[in-house]
C-alpha cells in the first residue's frame, strides 16, 4: 500500500501503553463484534471508576510503545483517514452526511459503551459510542493466521468502519431488534451483518484504488486472503473442531472473500445487499 505520507485522521484516541488488570467480580455484559483470540488481559486507566463502582480491583502499569508500534499506529491513522474520504463522498452522493467514527487504540483491554473488553475480543465496533476499538497486537495474530501485509490490516479497519456505516444507516439497530424478536435466527442475521461489512470494506478499497492510487499489486489478494483467514469454517478447523455452519457468526471463508470482492469490483454500496442477495 502507498500509505506513507498520507493524511492522518483526527479521530484517533490513542490509549496504548497504559495497561491494567481487573480482579474477578462485577463486570457487566460484553458486546462482541469480531473474533480471533489473542489472550491478553489488561485495560485502560479510564476503567478505574467503573471498577470501583462494581467492586473490582485495578492495578495499572504503563509502557512506552516501540517505534515499530508507533509506525503501525500511524498506518492505522492514515487508513482511517482514507476511509473518511471515501464515505464522506458516498454519503454526500446519497444526500446524507457522514459522521466519522473515533478509532481507539488500546493495549490489552479497554472499557467501552459495550462493556469491558479484552484484546481476546479482537477488533470491534461499539454502536453505543460509535467507536472502533483495536489492539495492534491483533495484526501479529492476523499474520500468524496466514494473512500478512499492509492491506490485510487495512481490510480489518475497513471492515470495522463498515459496521459504523451500518450503524449510521440503521442496519445494526434493525438487525438487533430482529434478533431479539427471533433468537433462533440471531446467528444467521449476524453473518449477514458481517458479510455486508466485508463488502463495505471492498467498496472503500475500490475508491481508494481508483481515486487515490493507494493500492499496489497484490494488495487485493492480501485482502481476500485476510477475509478467508478469519472465516468461521477456517477458524473452526484451526481449533481442531468440526465445521458447524449453524454456529457461524461471521460467515465462511468463501463467503467473506466473495463479498469483499463484490464490493471491490463494483464500488457500489447497493451491491452490498447481503440480506436480500445470494451467498
Amino acid at each position: 500500500m502507498r500509505w506513507r505520507g498520507g493524511r492522518r485522521s483526527m479521530f484517533i484516541d490513542d490509549r496504548r501503553g497504559r495497561t491494567a488488570k481487573r480482579a474477578a467480580g462485577g463486570i457487566g455484559g460484553i458486546v462482541l463484534i469480531g473474533a480471533i483470540v489473542i489472550a491478553l488481559l489488561g485495560g485502560d486507566p479510564t476503567v478505574l471508576l467503573d471498577a470501583v463502582e462494581q467492586g473490582g480491583t485495578i492495578t495499572t502499569t504503563e509502557r512506552v510503545p516501540t517505534p515499530a508500534e508507533d509506525e503501525q499506529a500511524e498506518f492505522v491513522s492514515v487508513v482511517l483517514a482514507d476511509t473518511e474520504d471515501t464515505w464522506h463522498a458516498l454519503f454526500q452522493q446519497a444526500g446524507e452526511q457522514y459522521q466519522e467514527p473515533t478509532l481507539t487504540l488500546f493495549s490489552g483491554a479497554v472499557d467501552s459503551a459495550c462493556g469491558f473488553n479484552t484484546a481476546a475480543t479482537g477488533p470491534f465496533y461499539c454502536p453505543g459510542d460509535q467507536r472502533v476499538y483495536l489492539d495492534l497486537e491483533f495484526f501479529q495474530q492476523l499474520e500468524s493466521l496466514g494473512a500478512p501485509g499492509d492491506f490485510a490490516r487495512a481490510y480489518v479497519i475497513g471492515h470495522e468502519v463498515g459496521h459504523h456505516v451500518q450503524n449510521l444507516t440503521g442496519v445494526l439497530g434493525a438487525v438487533q431488534r430482529e434478533q431479539s424478536a427471533s433468537p433462533g435466527s440471531a446467528n444467521a442475521l449476524q453473518v449477514r451483518v458481517e458479510l455486508q461489512a466485508d463488502c463495505y470494506a471492498g467498496v472503500w478499497a475500490h475508491h481508494a484504488d481508483r481515486q487515490r492510487d493507494l493500492l499496489e499489486a497484490g494488495d487485493v489478494e492480501e485482502g481476500l486472503q485476510a477475509a478467508a483467514a478469519i472465516g468461521d469454517d477456517t477458524l473452526q478447523r484451526r481449533a481442531g473442531r468440526a465445521v458447524r455452519p449453524e454456529s457461524f457468526t461471521h460467515g465462511s471463508a468463501a463467503q467473506r472473500a466473495q463479498w469483499f470482492r463484490t464490493g471491490f469490483s463494483s464500488g457500489d454500496v447497493a451491491a452490498c445487499d447481503t440480506f436480500g442477495g445470494a451467498g
